[in-house]
């Protein structure tokens, strides 16, 4: 199976990241891979959550949101759903498992993922973009003097793989995911561990031979996009 737009099957779409997008963030940008575009910002809030207060410690959170024509046809603005609260925890406790909380001091950093185009991977996408967003908030916060040291521990990023026609493909597009038999959802840490997969027989079910192959690809992928991001942030977590 030929996918449409070339590419081969463990080969991530193009990644196009632009850092510091919008002016008034703390860290923020726009991430492209292929034609899903998502604006990712990450703010600061001098509070945290009652839960922790008076712990001395910090939080990280996330919002997650479709712009209306984002999708082929409009979706309502605001629009609350299940998949939406879904995909914000998944990006909240992805950001989470690689920052030192203890190091942050008791101050919240909220991210916002805005997808501004759809093409498959949403999900994923803002988790990639997003770390970029917070590591230049707590690379600012740190240059201000407010962290003695930059909180994080590791890197993060996130792909999707799936069976599609019988073939498995790594980064999934909308056409390739609507098709999908099987789709997966895999966050890693740029060191090769797992934060979190989310797996789906969509169509038809899958044995563990071709798990472990999409988790092959997805390790790969992930991989590839460590490597965009160490780049872009070359010198800032130093």
């Amino acid at each position: 199976m030929v996918r449409h737009d070339g590419r081969g099957a463990d080969k991530i779409r193009k990644v196009q990241i632009i850092r510091n997008y919008i002016k008034y963030a703390e860290g923020s940008c726009l991430i492209e891979m292929g034609n899903t575009k998502v604006i990712c910002t990450a703010s600061v809030d001098e509070n945290v959550p009652p839960f922790l207060k008076g712990s001395g410690t910090g939080w990280v959170t996330a919002e997650y949101g479709m712009l209306p024509r984002s999708c082929q046809t409009r979706i309502k603005r605001n629009k609350d759903s299940g998949r939406t609260y879904e995909i914000q925890r998944l990006v909240g406790r992805s950001l989470r498992a690689v920052t030192d909380m203890k190091s942050m001091g008791e101050r919240s950093i909220w991210i916002d993922c805005d997808v501004i185009q759809a093409d498959g991977g949403t999900r994923t996408t803002s988790i990639t973009g997003s770390f970029i967003a917070l590591a230049d908030c707590l690379a600012k916060l740190k240059k201000d003097g407010l962290l003695g040291k930059i909180p994080l521990k590791d890197s993060v990023a996130a792909i999707s793989a799936g069976k599609v026609g019988g073939n498995l493909f790594l980064d999934l597009s909308y056409e390739e995911d609507s098709q999908a038999d099987v789709d997966m959802n895999i966050v890693m840490t740029g060191s090769g561990e797992f934060i979190e997969i989310q797996g789906t027989a969509e169509r038809k079910i899958f044995n563990k031979d071709e798990m472990d192959a999409l988790l092959v690809l997805a390790t790969k992928g992930i991989s590839d996009l460590t490597g965009i991001q160490r780049a872009l942030l070359k010198g800032v977590l130093e």
